[in-house]
């Protein structure tokens, strides 16, 4: 049995208890660790699940994984996921290939930042597409989501943009070479998203939003220190929100209980950055 697990947002102790009871009764314990991140290191969750536990890069993922569906056909096997069980299509294309093998699937389900953004105060029910945004570079600019935006906005629906996480991507000299090296772990701030989709609005021109347009601003959702702030997307240029992981909404409109919660998530002085904010773009 393959046990596809959602390990919640939080810390190790966000696992629901019938994901524990899975995973107390597994063999084997994979974490898959390049679609997001925990809040705590790997060793806090081995101290709770009591067994050691396998980080998994997208490579194995991708290209590795046979192995563990290999395991799951004699013995049970449990692969976590940060957030929810299905949190990325990769997780489905996993699900597809244990059935091809013949290996039975079981999904724990759990909270993500697809139903925990809700935190905000904006109502789910008000949510179009969520989209997502890659880190720019010189030449590599990516606004497919600029479109996204607009066919959300155009109905009054809130977006969800989804920031870019890069983990264990190899250099170009790795690539070249054929060698085993790695870039540093990158995790894009909610202050490099606004300005890039400011960058984006100014080259398209559709005004589909713009500096005044209201947005709000995720870090650590679930986590003890957890940060929300609500301000315009000019102004959230400057915001510093702390470690990853960030998301940021883009607001269509509010109804009067969103709008009172927004309220409450004000953006304040002490949370500008004293200048810009720092320079992400990957060749900057």
């Amino acid at each position: 049995m393959l046990y596809l697990i959602g390990l919640g947002l939080g810390n190790e102790r966000d696992v629901t208890l019938r994901g524990l009871d899975a995973i107390k009764r597994c063999s084997k314990v994979y974490l898959e660790a390049y679609t997001s991140i925990l809040g705590v290191d790997v060793r806090a969750m081995e101290a709770l699940y009591e067994k050691p536990v396998r980080t998994c890069d997208r490579a194995f993922v991708e290209q590795g994984v046979d192995a563990v569906l290999d395991e799951a056909l004699s013995e049970d096997v449990a692969f976590c996921v940060v957030g929810d069980a299905f949190a990325a299509t990769t997780h489905s294309d996993l699900v597809l290939r244990a059935i091809e093998r013949g290996v039975a699937v079981r999904p724990v389900y759990n909270a993500s930042i697809m139903n925990a953004v809700a935190g905000t105060g904006l109502s789910l029910y008000n949510f179009g597409k969520a989209v997502s945004i890659c880190f720019f570079t010189q030449t590599w600019r990516p606004d497919s989501f600029y479109d996204l935006i607009r066919d959300n906005r155009k109905s009054g629906a809130h977006t969800l943009c989804l920031l870019d996480i890069r983990v264990k991507e190899p250099t170009v000299r790795a690539l070249c070479k054929g060698i085993e090296e790695y870039e540093p772990a990158r995790f894009m701030t909610a202050a490099t998203a606004a300005k890039q989709m400011l960058e984006v609005e100014e080259s398209r021109g559709e005004g589909v939003y713009g500096e005044d347009t209201m947005c709000v601003a995720v870090a650590r959702i679930g986590q003890d220190d957890e940060k929300i702030r609500a301000c315009t997307l000019g102004e959230m240029r400057r915001v510093d929100m702390g470690a990853p992981l960030h998301s940021l909404v883009l607001v269509g409109d509010v109804m009067e209980i969103e709008s009172a919660m927004l309220a409450t998530h004000a953006v304040k002085p002490e949370d500008f950055y004293d200048g810009d904010a720092p320079c992400q773009m990957l060749d900057g």
